[in-house]
């Protein structure tokens, strides 16, 4: 551990530049990539405000007989997904046929009509209407979804996938903060939080697809494609396809096995907050900033780690770090003395609690140094007439593994685990999965070994 500290701290060995553009950066001064940025962080933005701030309102301030308080946000959030699993299939035979350009703009458009509607909800407290709407936002990204990550590998030259892929990912995470943030202060404004939410969002939506609209035109890249709208048969197909490449397979599953990692932390944050740490929100809204901060992070330092290359050497060293800091985390949070709420103040001004931050942040930033890689390598390896359903195919899967996280951390928690010991076991499960991963995929282990060689010499 001491040597992979060692490697990451030292500077890298001078190399000869990329051909241009080798600050990731200076692709947010490019129309090529600068709009679809902000277009898909405007959207993950406005599924968060949307989504969070629905949450606090079936929590505290509406009457919803027929929807438990404990329920809402297992509910929202499921409903968000099930698009996901239902329409993936389609939505990446139309990126493939159609321009992404085009599909783009259509689907910033529907955004917009969508939000129009959940505004009725928002203004006259129709909570039927609004979890429609969470279905349909849900349907938004999951069209949305396959045009992201196969628009890049048609307008980035090789050397810049890493960078593009690790601006996005900070992006993305940032924009779910963000609006996470936004929304829960939106919505608790007196008297007109929820209409506060409704013109925030449509606001965010025209925005979106302003801005969608400086996307360069692009080919599509199968235009003779027969669109099959059955979405079950379509799926096992789109699952077939990405089973024929198998480094682009395997790499899917170690992207969903990151899902599933992920949700786990994400979803315990308030119960870890409030019933292991004794903090009270301020403190669950700092753990959710830490971990985002930290996957932002993760995701930016790809590139300087990689040297402007796709370097799945970075994976397995991700995948360590995973699992060190979520055992560490275990070991810091266990059999904390039982105290009133603190603030975040008082929470900060306790030096152990720092370690728990430091825990946090650490995984989430190794977690970034995991995904970054295999998407890019996904971008790189996937035939350009099918990449997007190959995207298609990692969002079907990515599906099935959080609703699988939910459904094992629900189990252990009724069966009487706590909330560390679900981390240690989850961070256990990681060194066995991304093993697993890395033994059918050998030249994972082997570029990290040729990384190592080359980051120390």
């Amino acid at each position: 551990m001491c040597a992979i500290i060692a490697a990451l701290l030292k500077p890298p060995m001078p190399t000869p530049p990329p051909p241009a553009h080798a600050n990731q950066f200076a692709l947010l001064g490019q129309r090529r990539f600068a709009p679809f940025f902000w277009t898909q962080f405007l959207g993950a933005a406005n599924d968060n405000v949307f989504k969070f701030a629905f949450t606090v309102m079936v929590t505290y301030q509406m009457s919803v007989a027929w929807l438990a308080v404990e329920m809402a946000g297992l509910v929202i959030g499921a409903l968000f997904i099930l698009p996901f699993l239902l329409f993936s299939a389609t939505s990446g035979q139309l990126a493939d046929k159609y321009s992404k350009t085009t599909v783009m703009r259509l689907v910033k458009s529907l955004e917009i009509a969508i939000i129009l509607i959940a505004s009725v909800g928002f203004f006259s407290g129709q909570a039927a209407l609004l979890l429609l709407c969470v279905f349909l936002m849900g349907l938004h990204s999951t069209l949305f979804g396959p045009v992201k990550y196969a628009y890049l590998p048609q307008v980035l030259a090789h050397h810049e996938l890493t960078g593009g892929n690790g601006v996005v990912e900070m992006g993305t995470f940032v924009a779910i903060l963000l609006g996470n943030v936004a929304g829960g202060l939106l919505v608790a404004i007196p008297g007109i939080g929820p209409q506060s939410v409704a013109v925030a969002c449509l606001a965010l939506a025209i925005l979106g697809r302003l801005v969608a609209g400086r996307i360069p035109a692009l080919d599509a890249t199968d235009p003779s494609l027969r669109i099959n709208w059955n979405p079950v048969t379509e799926t096992w197909r789109n699952l077939r396809l990405a089973r024929e490449n198998l480094p682009v397979f395997h790499s899917l599953l170690g992207i969903s096995w990151m899902w599933f990692f992920g949700a786990v932390f994400l979803s315990e944050f308030p119960s870890f907050a409030r019933e292991v740490l004794h903090g009270d929100a301020q403190v669950a809204s700092a753990l959710l900033v830490v971990f985002s901060l930290g996957i932002g992070i993760g995701s930016l330092l790809c590139e300087r780690l990689s040297r402007g290359q796709v370097e799945i050497g970075l994976v397995p060293l991700g995948a360590i770090g995973m699992t060190v800091f979520s055992v560490d985390l275990y070991f810091a949070s266990r059999s904390r003395p039982a105290s009133e709420l603190m603030s975040l103040s008082t929470f900060l001004a306790r030096s152990a609690h720092w370690r728990v931050m430091a825990d946090l942040a650490l995984l989430s930033l190794f977690t970034g140094l995991y995904s970054v890689p295999m998407y890019a390598l996904i971008q790189q390896r996937s035939h350009p007439t099918h990449r997007a359903r190959i995207i298609a195919a990692n969002n079907i899967i990515n599906s099935m593994f959080m609703i699988a996280s939910a459904l094992i951390a629900g189990a252990l928690l009724t069966a009487g685990r706590s909330i560390p010991e679900i981390f240690l076991l989850t961070g256990l499960a990681n060194a066995v999965v991304t093993g697993g991963i890395f033994l059918l995929m050998p030249q994972y282990l082997s570029q990290f070994a040729s990384w190592l060689r080359n980051s120390r010499g």
